[in-house]
């Protein structure tokens, strides 16, 4: 969703398994972190850290899981996640699906147990039990042929918070990875935004460039990927590293 300043959401993909890292993202200013535990190496107990440290910060804590697990959502929201990131959703019965794991009855199927999430939102135990909400955010990557097809089906099914483009994925898919001017892609994305927009579902991005940014905001998109942490590390020392390449040490004649 857009701010109330008119700005744009702004998220970070959490592939370190650190909360020292989750912090500084969040602390920067971030609307959101997606902590991944599809690619990345982040288990349950750097999970629920990364989770626990965004407190005292308007930065909201999501998590994608590696699938639609009812396991691995339970546990996420239970540890104080903010929210849920579905990969590779492509029907509508498998929003629904999503969206059911999200939800306490009788909206869903989610089981009680906030144990420990509970203090990251500030709350008592008590009180998380006898005020119960569904406010967990449901977010779905659409990432696949079938998902664009079933674009509108998708868009119809009640209870999602957001759609996200992954165009790495979805590129790949249509069969013309990383050729994100390839007419079958911006088809695709059209589709997307097409169907997105009419359901007024809010609609996310990637976005690297400042250029890139811009180019979102003006097709209605109100939340943008502004990196992955690991890729950002790696890019800031080779280009520390480049400075190097540009100088030539002085040598200094030797004292006798």
């Amino acid at each position: 969703m857009v701010t109330n300043a008119g700005k744009l959401r702004a998220t970070f993909f959490n592939i370190i398994p650190s909360p020292v890292v989750t912090q500084a993202l969040a602390s920067a200013g971030a609307d959101a972190i997606v902590i991944d535990q599809e690619h990345a190496p982040v288990g349950p107990e750097n999970l629920h850290a990364m989770i626990a440290c965004t407190a005292g910060t308007k930065c909201l804590p999501l998590v994608r899981v590696t699938m639609r697990d009812e396991g691995m959502v339970k546990l996420a929201l239970d540890f104080g996640a903010a929210g849920i990131v579905f990969p590779l959703t492509s029907t509508a019965e498998e929003a629904a699906e999503c969206v059911a794991m999200t939800r306490y009855p009788p909206h869903g199927r989610r089981g009680f147990g906030t144990f420990v999430g509970h203090s990251r939102w500030g709350q008592t135990f008590e009180d998380s039990l006898t005020h119960l909400s569904n406010t967990a955010r449901c977010n779905l990557l659409i990432e696949t042929k079938a998902a664009i097809r079933n674009i509108d089906a998708i868009c119809a099914v009640p209870g999602i918070s957001g759609l996200a483009l992954a165009r790495f994925d979805l590129s790949v898919d249509l069969g013309c990875p990383g050729r994100f001017d390839a007419p079958e892609f911006l088809a695709a994305v059209e589709k997307f935004e097409r169907a997105a927009t009419a359901a007024n579902i809010p609609m996310s991005t990637i976005a690297f460039t400042q250029e890139e940014v811009k180019a979102a905001a003006a097709r209605g998109y109100s939340g943008v990927l502004l990196g992955f942490d690991i890729l950002m590390l790696k890019g800031a020392a080779i280009t520390a590293m480049s400075w190097l390449d540009e100088c030539t040490p002085t040598v200094r004649a030797g004292h006798g």
